[in-house]
């Protein structure tokens, strides 16, 4: 049983995700905007954060910006607004997920759970090796990107995909092997969330975006030929 923070400014969003969420097993506690949100996050734990990005006092962007300060806690992003640019900044900030509203409760959940298993399984799935390519080199351990001796800064999301795409160089993966690995559940259609977290991606590795290869029409290579 996980423990979920909903924030959202509109009651009868965040009863439909309760309602759903304790259908799953989970305990759930609310907050009605970013301040409330950042207030109760420095006071306990949680297993996952859903938050709403339009919101009074302070908005979800601006809400995640100041938590992932204090904690690695995953955040799933509700946005009535689905353009690119708001799903980059917000998966920029560090959000694990953007789902666009209006949403199908048994989707959010199936994203919910994959997101809370992910996180509290990414221990066990390290691997105790260094790959290292010129001057890139990947500690899955200690799970850091140096780049000529430098820490390459990126999102949780970003480094699950990395690692993923690392561990699996040379083979030709396609868009829903890499969603279903990285991101746990069935794919629904979207390929714009893969493709914006590759853009991002390619911008944090500079000079070694040149490893991430589209495959046009199946996916991603990640080569070092």
């Amino acid at each position: 049983m996980s423990k979920i923070l909903v924030v959202d400014d509109e009651a009868r969003i965040r009863q439909l995700i309760r309602k759903y969420a304790e259908f799953e097993g989970h305990t759930v506690e609310e907050a009605v905007d970013g301040m409330q949100a950042i207030e109760i996050c420095r006071k306990n734990n949680y297993d996952l954060i859903i938050m709403d990005v339009m919101m009074p006092e302070l908005d979800g962007f601006s809400a995640c910006r100041e938590i992932r300060k204090f904690s690695n806690t995953p955040v799933i992003m509700l946005s009535a607004r689905g353009e690119e640019y708001d799903k980059i900044h917000g998966f920029e900030l560090g959000s694990d997920d953007y789902v666009v509203k209006p949403f199908s409760p048994k989707e959010l959940m199936m994203r919910v759970n994959a997101v809370i298993k992910r996180s509290s399984g990414n221990t066990d799935e390290e691997q105790n090796d260094v790959f290292t390519y010129e001057n890139l080199t990947v500690d899955f351990s200690a799970r850091i990107v140096t780049i000529n001796g430098k820490r390459v800064e990126m999102t949780p999301k970003e480094y699950e995909l990395f690692f993923y795409m690392v561990k699996n160089k040379g083979i030709a993966l396609t868009r829903e092997k890499l969603i279903s690995e990285v991101w746990g559940y069935d794919f629904f259609g979207d390929e714009r969330t893969l493709d914006t977290h590759i853009k991002l991606l390619r911008k944090s590795l500079g000079e070694y975006s040149k490893c991430i290869v589209t495959l046009r029409g199946v996916g991603y290579r990640f080569e070092t030929n």
